[in-house]
């Protein structure tokens, strides 16, 4: 599907056209992207070091992202800490839109940062103090995961919105998913993922990250381990046929972000 880019702002059609620096631009959900543009600042120049001076990063693959649209674009990555990997990708999205390849040194990047970009995660972590609430005017869509909450499996009704507000931000920007809905390593990818490509056939990236659980705690806040090798890789887009099995695109979406349990992993084994 060709996504056709929209513009969304609080001044009608005809003043719109005339706002030039997009001063009242908002994203599909109401929220100003001048106000996103200065929090990514803001916290972009915070976190930087994280990156690049406690730890090490070790960007890969993004010669995949540099011709891609400004909307339509689906990034399914597996999960290691709350928002150390979200931070991180907005930190490469931003630095991709400057012409950087594979790096995100130095940060002139957050002088003009890429708005348009959102994340999906489960609305408990959002509402779990100031910080992930500010994280969440970053660009959080926010989902009610029917299977877990708390950190306990749980039986609950399935959020049928949640598939409609994915497709907005994918009509409205690049959207950052984590399939398998838990930092979990190894656990399985949900179905919903193919539903989400079938119904808005997103360009899909698939994405694998590793080091942000030794380097982080798990909300991603906090140093583990300093002077960890942290790694994003960038894969090519995948294609899937118009009549591929939901079964057949979950099983290549584990492949592809590297998810498939080894014959000796054991749950303990996680760290």
């Amino acid at each position: 599907m060709t996504f056709k880019k929209i513009t969304y702002s609080a001044l009608p059609g005809w003043l719109a056209r005339l706002d030039f620096f997009g001063l009242f631009e908002k994203d599909p959900f109401g929220n100003y992207l001048i106000i996103k543009r200065i929090l990514i600042f803001i916290l972009g120049w915070f976190t930087y070091y994280r990156y690049t001076a406690v730890n090490k990063i070790r960007i890969t693959g993004t010669e995949h992202l540099m011709d891609l649209p400004d909307q339509g674009v689906l990034f399914l990555s597996n999960h290691q800490t709350y928002f150390a990997d979200v931070i991180a990708f907005f930190h490469i999205f931003c630095a991709v839109k400057w012409g950087y390849k594979d790096t995100i040194s130095p940060p002139f990047y957050l002088f003009s940062p890429r708005a348009r970009c959102y994340y999906v995660a489960a609305a408990e972590t959002m509402k779990g103090g100031f910080l992930p609430k500010l994280f969440s005017m970053g660009g959080a869509i926010t989902i009610e995961r029917s299977w877990r909450a708390n950190g306990e499996n749980v039986k609950r009704q399935l959020d049928n919105s949640a598939q409609d507000r994915i497709g907005m931000g994918l009509q409205h920007g690049w959207v950052v998913s984590f399939p398998q809905g838990t930092t979990k390593p190894y656990a399985p990818v949900r179905k919903g993922t193919a539903h989400l490509i079938n119904d808005h056939h997103p360009i899909v990236i698939p994405v694998v990250i590793n080091g942000f659980r030794r380097a982080f705690d798990k909300k991603g806040l906090r140093f583990k381990k300093r002077n960890t090798k942290i790694t994003v890789q960038f894969k090519a887009p995948m294609h899937f046929a118009p009549d591929e099995s939901v079964e057949s695109m979950v099983e290549r979406v584990t492949q592809a972000i590297e998810q498939v349990a080894p014959n000796d992993w054991l749950p303990q084994n996680e760290g």
